[in-house]
């Protein structure tokens, strides 16, 4: 097999070496990276330090130059992995036409960052309980991201007949299908069912028109009903 030797070798330009910034961020960014697969992979409570700076194969002792305790860890890894998510899904819904090939769109970029951080899930699933005040703060971030969607996709004339109070609601139950079929999915190949499933219901509706009228709409239905008898 050949291969550089001699003058050959010398020859060949060297990689140019990375200056004091450039490595430190290159290790809390292995750091970070670790920390995911150890926490996909063993859960929160269970993701020791050791654990975290052995896959990031660094010293022990590194792992205190970048984060004061594993906390801090924590509660740093579900907001950069949520700016990653939005990135992603931004990139792959941004030169699709509007309406209901972007929200098709969307749940295929989501179910795709899954199959690239395959961690993801649990972390964020675990989160609610470890670092409350982030997650809470990543459900925030992803329903106002959404709502400014709908009011988008609303201005265009896309939606059908939604209040502006009720695309908030809207958007928290996109997100929650999304979160259960994460659930149901998330260690299997998503069938192409969930896709067709999920589009039928956006643009569709789940009950035929006119079945049975929504409980709302039966109370006001009542309560005009006794103001008539009421009436003089």
């Amino acid at each position: 097999m050949k291969g550089f030797t001699g003058v050959e070798a010398r020859r060949q330009p060297r990689r140019p070496r990375k200056n004091r910034a450039e490595r430190s961020e290159a290790i809390r960014q292995a750091l970070f990276l670790a920390a995911a697969r150890v926490v996909g992979r063993y859960g929160y409570a269970d993701a020791s330090i050791s654990k975290i700076t052995q896959a990031a194969n660094v010293a022990h002792g590194t792992f205190y130059n970048y984060f004061e305790s594993r906390q801090e860890l924590f509660e740093q890894l579900l907001p950069a992995l949520g700016q990653l998510l939005l990135a992603h899904v931004t990139e792959k819904v941004a030169p699709v036409p509007g309406g209901l090939a972007r929200e098709e769109a969307r749940l295929e970029a989501w179910f795709d960052f899954l199959r690239l951080h395959p961690e993801f899930y649990r972390i964020l699933n675990e989160a609610e309980v470890f670092v409350p005040t982030v997650f809470r703060r990543h459900v925030e971030t992803l329903g106002e991201g959404y709502i400014r969607a709908l009011r988008r996709a609303k201005r265009r004339g896309e939606l059908n007949d939604f209040t502006d109070e009720e695309l908030e609601p809207i958007a928290y139950i996109l997100l929650a299908a999304r979160s259960y079929l994460s659930l149901r999915y998330a260690n299997a190949e998503v069938p192409d069912t969930v896709q067709t499933a999920y589009m039928k219901l956006i643009s569709h509706g789940l009950f035929t028109e006119g079945s049975v009228q929504p409980a709302s709409a039966r109370s006001a239905r009542g309560e005009k009903a006794r103001d008539e008898r009421q009436e003089p």
